[in-house]
């Protein structure tokens, strides 16, 4: 399939790319001095100044918001158009950040555009879009098996014109972050409902609320991942207005799939920058050590392993254009298998390039010094995130029995 790209895509591919080599990669080290020194201080949770002046500089050039598909308050690509957009951010990890197209924000906001009332839109949404504030998205459960969503424990009781809150959540991305105002609950508002799937509802919950509290910070194979970072968070007793809840009661299963399918293709792009930016490391790194007599990257196990490498990030790049276009085209109801099997994919693609890029390094891929550890533990991560990989596979699996099922 020829995938075709209009001119303004292909323009802002362009700036996007011109805008990381000259403007983030540049500062990147010093992005990570100011958050190296904010750990020695005691506090890794403050907001670098580097990151700032970089969101301030994208959002005048204009490379701000692609991700909202279909809507005015974004760059209006289609799926299939930002994805390039998302392999390029994947390259460096504070770019999708910076052009405001980071996790869990980009799910949050086409939440929010879609399912929150024009007064949720202009308390939460508008801020989110220019990027003076972050939030969060609290769903995983530390008791239960999340990645079966219907298990989920926290409460969402209707007491007059509030509902009240209850439940443990955990990993939930952002919230330890200074900036970061607001969350999206996911609990249970009719947990007695036959229809598993229409127990769950979503509501918006300001970070201030009374009852809200950030327990611990979590780290991701002993990375703390600041100032972003991954909090567990107690709900207790927590009021909310009954207008901030989203769609309304017993549709937060239904919102979880609409939000997903998107966040999926992001995530499955940005791994293939970083699988891209682990394969170069690898070739520069075999050209330019010597063992045993020759050049690493004359001995065979190694060409075997960089032509692999290729051909695994290309079959992946391939599969993830045409889940977005899929998406696009028939609707991500439709694309349901091909958005699945991209999932398990794309971050199992990307945990074996970066191991054989760490492994060409010897003890120098699995220090600070390369960023490859830390992009192991980032790729190995989404293979849980975002529903693991047992769960697409099963899902899969379905999919393709069904054709087969006598009727």
């Amino acid at each position: 399939m020829a995938f075709q790209f209009s001119e303004r895509a292909l323009d802002l591919h362009r700036r996007v790319k011109d805008f990381i080599d000259t403007e983030i990669i540049p500062v990147e080290k010093e992005y990570k001095q100011e958050v190296d020194a904010a750990r020695r201080a005691g506090n890794a949770f403050i907001v670098p100044r580097t990151i700032e002046r970089l969101k301030a500089k994208a959002r005048a050039a204009g490379l701000w918001n692609l991700f909202l598909p279909a809507s005015e308050l974004g760059a209006g690509l289609t799926n299939l158009e930002y994805a390039p957009l998302c392999e390029l951010m994947g390259r460096v990890s504070i770019a999708a950040e910076v052009f405001n197209c980071s996790a869990p924000d980009t799910g949050n906001m086409e939440t929010l555009v879609r399912y929150a009332s024009p007064e949720i839109q202009e308390r939460w949404l508008k801020p989110l879009l220019a990027g003076e504030i972050r939030s969060g998205f609290a769903m995983t459960e530390p008791e239960v098996a999340s990645s079966d969503a219907t298990n989920i424990e926290a409460s969402i009781v209707r007491d007059g014109d509030h509902y009240v809150l209850n439940g443990r959540k955990w990993f939930t991305s952002g919230a330890s972050d200074p900036r970061c105002k607001v969350l999206i609950f996911m609990g249970k508002t009719d947990p007695d409902n036959p229809n598993r799937h229409r127990q769950q509802s979503m509501i918006v919950v300001p970070v201030e609320t009374q009852g809200v509290r950030i327990v611990r910070d979590l780290s991701v194979f002993g990375y703390d991942d600041a100032p972003h970072g991954h909090a567990e968070v107690h709900f207790e007793e927590v009021r909310v207005p009954l207008g901030n809840l989203l769609l309304g009661e017993g549709r937060g299963f239904e919102i979880s799939q609409g939000r997903l399918g998107p966040g999926r293709i992001h995530h499955c792009m940005r791994l293939i920058g970083r699988a891209e930016v682990a394969l170069e490391l690898m070739c520069r790194r075999t050209l330019d050590r010597s063992a045993f007599g020759k050049r690493i990257a004359d001995q065979g196990v190694w060409r075997e392993r960089i032509a692999e490498s290729r051909i695994l990030i290309d079959q992946a790049r391939l599969m993830v254009l045409n889940a977005a276009y899929m998406m696009d085209t028939v609707g991500n109801k439709v694309a349901a298998k091909e958005i699945a099997m991209i999932k398990v994919i794309a971050p199992n693609m990307a945990c074996k390039v970066i191991d054989w890029a760490i492994q060409a390094h010897g003890g120098a891929g699995v220090s600070q010094d390369t960023g490859l550890a830390h992009a192991y533990a980032s790729a190995r991560t989404l293979r849980l995130a975002d529903g693991p990989d047992e769960v697409h596979r099963n899902a899969i699996a379905k999919l393709e029995l069904a054709r087969y099922q006598v009727r």
